[in-house]
């Protein structure tokens, strides 16, 4: 329990005082205890979190097998680092990782902190596999914000804005957003030219063979959960293997069952050569994963890959509760009827409320964009800040998305009971309802 007698307001003021204004806040609430899919604020107010710590925890807030693990462990011993004294968390941690990521080849895995130093890893491994320098990313994407990850991220504001130059040697392509086609395409009468386009990049732009890796989530995430057609990822990963080109599958957000699969290239049939995880894996404790084929893994020289706090043992004790409560709790079949839920409540709305432009999602990872004219699709980002604003008001957590800032994101917990969730619903229309009563 949180012992401060303080108001969020006077927090808030604190926080204004101490914390520079870049760390941006979707809510002016301070938590005092969370617990499964319920947040309870200082003030003693609670809330529906249908925000999951942006994908964090989708086994829930402090499952009792998480917190257990960390208590056993923190008794034990807290760091040694693993590049000085080993221990046995992290080879157990690798091993799991190496048997539950897609592809039916030997892997190896080794752990950072973060999903951005995930991605920045997965791409050093990529360069030195190749001895080439290239890589190749996606528009709407988001990997990060360190140099390199943030290099790769598509939003210029407020990610990028102010802090090139970025990284030499990016390439960035448009991704499969159907409901915004970037060439004016309609599915499948497109025949998915967008995973053709790749090819045409190596003669305007980069030859194929300078290129070390392309990078891509299986769903958008801050891009606002966009779901490519199927063949969009086995087109790709077929260039990439004729060309030499090493697959990185950024499962950062997209991985630990949100969509109804382990990870999301399930869905496609598709194997990464590469796989970054991070969020979900450790439940809240800052830990990401580089898993990828064994000869890709240990090209980098000895010394050339790690860090001081990569793998920390409590994180990966975590990450081992979760594999663990994910199977004991049947969470991927949990996320698809949540997901068909979720869904199929916001097809309805749709039918109700003008705002929403279109509703998408694979599994529990659903979303839903705002635009102020369905023809023309002009975003309402405005909207989408006031819908979030009206439902913490009324006890739910949302976030937003988007490259315009026009999409609800949802992504609670797992273990969200069928009253919570129905809950949340509830409280998202009354939200879209008041937004469209407005004059």
């Amino acid at each position: 329990m949180n012992n401060s007698k303080k108001s969020n307001q006077q927090l808030f003021e604190e926080r204004e005082r101490h914390i520079p204004r870049g760390p941006f806040n979707v809510t002016p609430l301070f938590v005092s205890e969370a617990k499964g899919a319920v947040i309870k604020d200082v003030e003693g107010n609670r809330y529906i979190d249908f925000a999951g710590g942006i994908g964090v925890v989708n086994v829930g807030h402090c499952a009792d097998e998480v917190v257990a693990a960390i208590r056993d462990q923190a008794d034990k011993y807290i760091h040694t680092c693993f590049h000085v004294v080993m221990y046995e968390p992290y080879l157990a941690l690798a091993k799991r990782l190496n048997e539950a990521t897609p592809g039916n080849f030997e892997k190896k895995t080794m752990f950072a902190n973060s999903g951005a130093e995930g991605v920045e890893n997965a791409v050093k491994v990529a360069r030195s596999y190749t001895k080439r320098d290239a890589i190749i990313c996606f528009e709407d994407a988001f990997h990060g914000r360190t140099l390199l990850a943030l290099s790769l991220t598509s939003k210029m504001k407020p990610y990028k804005f102010g802090f090139g130059p970025f990284v030499p040697e990016i390439y960035r392509i448009p991704y499969a957003y159907c409901y915004r086609c970037f060439f004016g395409g309609v599915y499948p009468s497109c025949e998915v030219h967008c995973a053709d386009h790749l090819k045409e990049v190596f003669h305007t732009y980069v030859s194929a063979e300078n290129i070390a890796a392309l990078i891509v989530e299986p769903v958008l995430g801050e891009g606002g959960f966009v779901v490519p057609p199927k063949e969009f990822f086995p087109k790709l990963k077929k260039i990439c293997e004729d060309n030499g080109i090493v697959f990185i599958a950024d499962e950062a957000q997209t991985g630990f069952g949100r969509t109804g699969r382990m990870f999301a290239m399930e869905h496609f049939e598709v194997e990464p050569d590469i796989v970054v995880t991070a969020k979900s894996l450790a439940a809240g404790l800052p830990l990401s994963g580089i898993t990828g084929r064994s000869e890709m893994m240990d090209t980098p020289q000895v010394g050339g890959l790690g860090g001081t706090f990569g793998g920390n043992p409590l994180a990966c004790r975590a990450a081992l509760a979760v594999f663990d409560i994910i199977q004991k709790k049947n969470l991927l079949s949990r996320a698809q009827e949540i997901g068909r839920k979720v869904l199929q409540r916001l097809k309805e709305m749709q039918e109700k409320y003008s705002l929403i432009g279109d509703v998408r999602g694979l599994g529990a990872m659903v979303a839903m964009e705002l635009v102020r004219d369905r023809k023309s699709k002009e975003p309402a980002a405005d909207e989408t800040k006031l819908l979030v604003k009206k439902c913490y008001e009324k006890g739910l957590i949302l976030i937003p998305a988007g490259t315009y800032s026009n999409i609800i994101r949802i992504l609670m917990p797992l273990v969200i009971t069928d009253e919570e969730l129905e809950e949340g619903l509830s409280i998202l229309e009354k939200g879209l309802r008041d937004l469209e009563e407005v004059p």
